[in-house]
């Protein structure tokens, strides 16, 4: 709309009009309101934090102060875009394995807890010396059938300890290192993480926010403690006359090829085009490593659900061969 010459006034009118979130239209009409009273965007955006971030702002900042305020937009809906696009595959990704393992241990819960124990009682019934793997059923059916609660009470409180131990800043910088080391999907946090790092700070540098204003607004986006201090850590080196890939690579956190694609863009002149590289190529690799896990989560549940079925299907019929053969 900004880009059709029609004034800002009127394109926050008319995006407030089509929106279907009450809150966010209401916002976006006191924004405007500011605006009629002459206030900057980027500055009556600033006044709704919970909706705008420091980058929304920021962005808009510069647009409006180099007279691109729609080239800014632009550059934002593509970010947001791209951002929305990844969290997408992600979601879509993860939700048939989740819904599986939710479908499984509900079926078998209730197999364990409600079907076997009457036909564990017809089988002692039989009057006959019963296999291992049946009087193992039988203990591990007793077992949930009198003690679930209890089960559902020790997840309860593992969450609560949980909880409590992120809470504290050592514990809290721990848990998020964890998700960076973690098996499968530690990697995939972390190709996420610098997917994420890379693209922002590119899209804030590329708009003309200054590095260090941007390795602020990255950091409080970032959401991980080890990444929030390495951040950190670069933007106290890069203020004390450090280039950008000095502190990364010191710090090893990120793969190695964001400090030397890095060090590439800092002495081109093209430190943003490096990141964007980066970036496609890290979304790349989270896209592969996301079919990956999938191809390897399916088949590993199927076998899974497939061996435990079989274990209760194999203690149900032994007893009932061995009867077979005994009348035989």
């Amino acid at each position: 709309l900004l880009s059709a010459g029609i004034s800002l006034d009127e394109t926050l009118a008319t995006i407030a009009g089509q929106l279907e979130n009450p809150l966010l239209g209401k916002a976006l009409n006191q924004v405007r309101e500011e605006i009629v009273q002459g206030q900057s965007l980027y500055y009556a955006m600033s006044q709704h934090p919970r909706l705008f971030s420091d980058l929304y702002v920021n962005m808009i900042q510069v647009g409006e102060s180099s007279g691109t305020l729609d080239q800014a937009m632009h550059r934002l809906a593509d970010f947001l875009e791209e951002q929305a696009r990844l969290r997408s595959r992600i979601q879509a990704a993860m939700a048939y394995p989740v819904l599986m393992a939710l479908i499984g241990t509900g079926v078998l819960f209730f197999l364990m807890a409600f079907v076997v124990p009457k036909v564990t009682r017809m089988l002692e019934d039989l009057g006959q010396t019963l296999p291992f793997a049946t009087r193992a059923l039988i203990s591990v059916s007793d077992f949930l059938s009198a003690w679930w609660w209890l089960l559902l009470v020790c997840l309860a409180a593992g969450l609560f300890i949980l909880q409590q131990y992120v809470k504290k800043p050592k514990g809290r910088l721990n848990f998020d290192r964890r998700k960076l080391t973690a098996p499968v999907f530690g990697k995939l946090n972390l190709l996420l993480a610098t997917a994420r790092f890379t693209r922002t700070l590119g899209t804030l540098l590329r708009s003309g926010v200054p590095l260090l204003a941007a390795l602020e607004i990255v950091k409080n986006l970032m959401g991980n403690r080890v990444l929030v201090e390495t951040i950190e850590d670069t933007i106290v080196a890069v203020r004390e006359g450090e280039s950008l890939a000095q502190p990364l690579k010191r710090a090893g956190v990120f793969p190695p090829m964001v400090s030397q694609m890095a060090a590439v863009g800092e002495k081109s002149g093209e430190l943003e085009e490096m990141l964007f590289k980066v970036a496609d190529a890290y979304e790349h690799q989270v896209d592969s490593a996301i079919n990956a896990m999938l191809s390897l989560l399916e088949p590993v549940m199927i076998l899974l659900m497939g061996t435990v079925v079989g274990f209760i299907v194999l203690a149900i019929l032994l007893p009932i061969f061995q009867a077979s053969q005994g009348i035989g």
